[in-house]
């Protein structure tokens, strides 16, 4: 019996086979958890001028540089962790990234605060459900919305660094907040039928 072929995002390099599984089985995923919510945070704004791959090799590096994204404990992170994170192969290291994340992790926990989670906080801004496009070819995917542009400047209003709007609009992406998959991609329908209308997924 022929496996019938999988079609999948026009922007994937399916010779990357770490590449594809963060396709399958994470990006467009609805996200809701707040732990998972500052990884991927994380990883978007220290990805601004290079490469999603590039970070995507480093994600290991960066879970364990930044104590598995446990954001209260990165918010401690003094001017010392600091110079040894700089020190740090596993990593990007540019100083300004470094201290944008610390700083990140206090800004972070200061919306957790107010609206109970960082996740309350980030769905708000896309009425609690994913937004799902039409998107038949690479060229229909934005860069930037409005949505992402309001977004990030309430984050920029609120003391977050590295994530303007074509940042943010990756971040919603990723973890959901968007269903980006191109209109053939087998994850689209998948993620539609799975989770779309849920109101909570961890």
């Amino acid at each position: 019996m022929i496996e019938q072929v999988k079609h999948r995002c026009p922007w994937l390099d399916t010779t990357k086979s770490d590449y594809v599984i963060y396709h399958d089985e994470e990006w467009g995923v609805p996200l809701y958890n707040d732990t998972k919510l500052f990884e991927f945070i994380t990883l978007e704004s220290a990805q601004a001028g290079l490469s999603w791959y590039t970070i995507l090799k480093k994600r290991d590096g960066y879970k364990k540089a930044f104590a598995n994204f446990d954001v209260q404990k990165v918010a401690e992170f003094t001017p010392d962790d600091i110079d040894q994170l700089m020190l740090n192969e596993g990593i990007v290291r540019n100083r300004l990234k470094i201290v944008a994340t610390v700083n990140n992790a206090k800004c972070f926990i200061k919306i957790q605060k107010e609206f109970g989670s960082f996740s309350n906080y980030q769905w708000q801004f896309v009425g609690g459900k994913p937004l799902v496009s039409n998107l038949n070819n690479i060229e229909d995917t934005p860069a930037i919305t409005e949505v992402s542009t309001a977004f990030a400047k309430d984050l920029k209003k609120r003391g977050f660094k590295f994530l303007g709007p074509t940042t943010v609009y990756a971040h919603m992406q990723a973890c959901g907040m968007v269903n980006d998959h191109s209109n053939d991609c087998f994850r689209k329908e998948k993620i539609i039928s799975e989770y779309l209308g849920l109101t909570l997924w961890l």
